[in-house]
């Protein structure tokens, strides 16, 4: 049980997207969770649905919410003439970031305030900044209003910029910065509360954007029973990056370790293999397969079929915000992680107990090589990593401190 049924909640949960299929780490987060909230509480999920999603995703929603908004939505496709058009309006014409631009829908703002005008709500939850910029300065009545923070996004922006290869990109993500910083600080400071995913994130949402109402954070959580129920049977050599292959910071870190570390550890284990296993890879991920040791999967029925067959796993990322729900899973999987200190930010992980982290190349090629050559230190780094996960990050628990923020600040 997570609470007192004299505490039971109504809320309002609003995303931009269904949580199936759950793919990606922000999706498995908010499954996972409104999964245990929804066992003694009533949500309401509002979503925009995406054209083309597969519409079992409507009737999946009903396993972790008791109603359901629908608002219908077509993406813009990356490189046409009209996602190009968007980006230059949204350039000369538009203070806010695109991203929130992009997500800008007066039909979500509509069906908010027709839902508060007949129904009291305890609390309204922005699941990310997406939909933010459509419900701010409306009228709270009852209901309180929260941010989600599954990261902290003028964070991931300024780091997109520091690692900018040429001066038009970094321009571009100059700006993207600059108007982030702008956005998140001003949209959080109208909500009653907001919530992180990590210490770091809340000291940065205190300190570096001046808010005052931060209620704390909510730690990662992973379900260890599903990522044990596969054996693990590394191949040797065997390396893999877990990931969505449709964000910007994970396209960037894998990009960069096959450009400077992979041939690093070619060098020394010359029968090395790379499996980069994510959802909608990009053409320029898509063109790393062009070696014949690195596969590329694309979307897959089960990551675990992968992860259960690889001897170390990597987290190479050198832009990025919130918790990394993939260490855990790889973790709790046990498989030995090689990450960058940006990869394992906000992790509660010590460097050679639970995880190995380096950030030059040659040190993280050389931390790759060490698991690869030495079974009795993977072991070690596995046994240690299952452990800490297994007795501290269940969802359960991770809800359980989500929900006791949200009641906290009901009574206030």
């Amino acid at each position: 049980m997570i609470s007192q049924v004299n505490n039971r909640l109504n809320i309002l949960w609003i995303k931009a997207d269904p949580l199936h299929p759950a793919d990606s780490g922000g999706r498995i987060r908010t499954y996972k969770m409104l999964l245990e909230l929804s066992v003694n509480h009533e949500i309401t999920y509002l979503a925009l649905f995406p054209k083309g999603t597969d519409k079992d995703a409507k009737a999946k929603a009903h396993e972790y919410s008791s109603s359901q908004i629908w608002i219908p939505w077509k993406d813009t496709k990356k490189k046409s003439l009209r996602f190009l058009f968007q980006l230059l309006k949204n350039f000369f014409f538009s203070k806010n970031p695109f991203v929130i631009d992009k997500y800008s829908n007066h039909k979500v703002r509509d069906a908010v305030e027709e839902l508060l005008s007949r129904k009291d709500f305890d609390f309204v939850i922005s699941d990310f900044l997406s939909l933010s910029g459509n419900i701010i300065n409306l009228e709270k009545r009852q209901s309180k209003f929260i941010v989600f923070q599954h990261n902290v996004e003028s964070q991931i922006w300024q780091r997109h910029y520091q690692t900018a290869s040429n001066i038009i990109e970094k321009a571009y993500m100059y700006i993207q910065w600059q108007r982030f910083q702008r956005f998140e600080k001003m949209v959080c400071s109208w909500f009653d509360g907001v919530i992180g995913v990590s210490k770091e994130d809340v000291v940065f949402f205190r300190q570096k954007l001046s808010l005052t109402n931060v209620l704390g954070d909510v730690p990662t959580g992973v379900d260890v029973e599903y990522f044990q129920q596969m054996p693990y049977l590394p191949e040797n050599n065997s390396i893999v990056f877990l990931g969505s292959m449709d964000w910007l910071p994970n396209i960037e870190g894998i990009c960069h370790f096959v450009k400077k570390v992979y041939p690093l550890i070619v060098q020394q284990c010359p029968e090395v293999t790379l499996t980069i296993v994510g959802r909608n890879p990009t053409a320029k991920i898509l063109a790393l397969a062009k070696d014949k040791n690195i596969t590329v999967t694309g979307t897959v029925d089960d990551v675990r079929t992968y992860l259960s067959k690889s001897k170390v796993s990597i987290v190479p990322l050198l832009v990025g915000g919130g918790t990394r729900i993939k260490i855990f899973e790889l973790m709790a999987t046990g498989i030995p992680v090689v990450s960058t200190s940006i990869g394992a930010e906000g992790l509660p992980v010590q460097h050679s107990k639970h995880i190995l982290m380096a950030d030059e190349p040659d040190a993280f090629a050389s931390e790759v090589i060490r698991l690869l050559e030495n079974p009795e230190l993977c072991r070690n780094i596995s046994d240690n990593a299952l452990k800490l996960v297994k007795e501290n990050y269940s969802w359960k628990i991770a809800t359980r401190r989500f929900e006791d923020l949200l009641i906290n600040n009901k009574e206030r």
